[in-house]
């Protein structure tokens, strides 16, 4: 018997919790009579709406949440209208949630933790999964200085941070340790991938007065929101991530540039310590100490690095790997 799954996606954005969706939805499709529920993702099949869903859900099945929004769906459909559902929570957040969030969380069937730290903070919990990368769509390039020349933005090379631009993702951080390396790797063209919301322009204009006063407006660009379907092609062309935020609950982007044979250099938030595989795939490090590690990665171990992130990404951080993690719960619910 083939399982009935509803994935729950409600937010019009890609965000960093869509692209770990869409990762696993994409290794689920011939596992399960799978539906998408909401908003689309890249590769996944064409969503139904909410009403859809609960009118195929008069059989057991799972729907899977990852949002607030989404959990008070699943808990309408099964509370109220008394259909017989089993609700999975995906939960990241390495911090105590808001006193409405727990409440939700606690009428959950089953959660899944991305990290043992995740674990810690939410009830129920049935595994700990690690969000996985489709290693399929993220692939390096078979000529990173091509790749790189066809995108545009000139220079020889690419780094990128990608991410909303706020002081949370470190934005300024940044364009700190990007003033601080470009004068040493002059063939290096930089990348803010992302777009400030309104509440974050006076932090844009700031960000881009600071580049403008060092002389680097042609060197550190902001390209906006990258549309989900152009990012792989965007990563395999780059040489070298920098993700340096205050917090980060998992963190995918790494992983996107790992799997695309790109090393990284990241602040100890989110996941990124593991990403880093006893930092041979990527350095932690401090804000302070970001352009330093930059700098060492591109001139002395790109090569050793570029290939263990590829091998890190394969062998500990696949999508099908957290598929099977998630199989394993939704199995021991319906049973």
């Amino acid at each position: 018997m083939t399982h009935r799954v509803f994935v729950t996606n409600f937010n019009r954005n890609f965000t960093g919790v869509s692209a770990t969706a869409a990762n696993v939805v994409r290794q689920q499709v011939g596992r399960y009579d799978l539906h998408l529920v909401g908003q689309p993702l890249p590769g996944c099949p064409a969503p139904i709406t909410v009403r859809q869903a609960r009118a195929l859900s008069h059989d057991p099945c799972i729907w899977h949440v990852r949002r607030n929004t989404e959990m008070r769906a699943a808990l309408w459909a099964r509370d109220v209208l008394r259909l017989p559902i089993r609700i999975v929570f995906t939960s990241a957040a390495q911090r105590r949630h808001s006193a409405f969030p727990r409440w939700l969380i606690s009428r959950m069937d089953a959660v899944i933790a991305t990290t043992d730290k995740a674990a810690g903070f939410v009830p129920h919990v049935r595994a700990t999964v690690p969000h996985g990368i489709d290693t399929d769509l993220f692939t390096p390039a078979p000529d990173r200085a091509a790749a790189w020349g066809a995108l545009g933005y000139g220079g020889s090379i690419g780094i990128a941070t990608v991410g909303r631009i706020r002081p949370e993702k470190g934005s300024d951080r940044f364009v700190a340790a990007m003033i601080e390396l470009l004068p040493t790797v002059p063939g290096a063209t930089a990348l803010i991938i992302g777009r400030a919301a309104r509440e974050h322009q006076p932090f844009l204009k700031d960000l881009k007065s600071q580049i403008a006063a060092a002389g680097f407006s042609d060197r550190i660009l902001f390209p906006g929101e990258v549309p989900a379907a152009d990012l792989p092609a965007l990563m395999r062309a780059l040489s070298l991530i920098v993700q340096l935020p205050r917090y980060e609950g998992y963190g995918m982007v790494p992983l996107e540039g790992m799997a695309s044979g790109v090393p990284f250099v990241g602040t100890d938030a989110g996941y990124y310590a593991a990403f880093s595989n006893h930092e041979t795939a990527g350095l932690i490090t401090t804000p302070e100490g970001a352009a330093t590690a930059a700098r060492t990665i591109l001139t002395e171990r790109f090569d050793q690095m570029a290939a263990a992130a590829r091998t890190t990404a394969c062998q500990h951080f696949s999508a099908k790997a957290e598929a099977d993690g998630i199989a394993r719960v939704y199995e021991d619910l319906i049973a």
